[in-house]
């Protein structure tokens, strides 16, 4: 049987999916990312999956995530693009699942439990609606959600974006109140 819903392009993706926030998705696909960290209970019912899997892109990247992935990609000698550039909302690639560890030597293993990946291959951003755990993916209609303000290149000269947690400076004057 045919599926004349998903283009060629989908149709040679794996049907299953796993989501994953950026940039762990960026560095599986592109980066030599050979495990995908998991909770025992998240692992727990794919622990029997092996084989190639679609990877999603998950739609959330909060700055703090961001920058704490990004210190440990770096910490591998790799240089993590920019917030603005990470692809999320969609499927970005496949890799194949060939184990469930709770012990690795792998420098991307901090566990408890680690999917072991193998054989990345990148394909073109396919907007998707993600799920836990594994899920069998569709296309679709998903709003892919642009840049947050943090996630935009600063300008030369322009003061740094607060975080959302910081509390923000009082001007030194004042607007009068009208």
């Amino acid at each position: 049987m045919t599926d004349t819903t998903r283009s060629p392009l989908e149709s040679a993706l794996p049907r299953l999916a796993l989501s994953v926030r950026q940039p762990w998705a960026w560095a599986i696909i592109h980066g030599g990312k050979d495990i995908e960290n998991r909770s025992w209970q998240a692992v727990n019912h794919g622990l029997r999956q092996r084989g190639r899997i679609a990877i999603h892109a998950s739609k959330g990247m909060s700055r703090e995530e961001y920058e704490s992935a990004c210190e440990f990609i770096v910490d591998r000698g790799l240089l993590c693009p920019a917030p603005a550039d990470l692809l999320r909302g969609g499927i970005i690639g496949s890799v194949e699942v060939i184990d469930v560890v709770s012990e690795s030597d792998s420098p991307w293993f901090f566990g408890p439990r680690g999917l072991v990946l193998r054989d990345p291959v990148p394909c073109e951003f396919t907007p998707a609606q993600g799920a836990l755990g594994y899920f069998n993916w569709v296309p679709g209609n998903v709003v892919v959600p642009p840049p947050a303000r943090w996630m935009l290149p600063q300008a030369p000269g322009e003061p740094p974006k607060p975080r959302a947690n910081e509390p923000q400076p009082m001007p030194l004057f004042p607007e009068p109140q009208q």
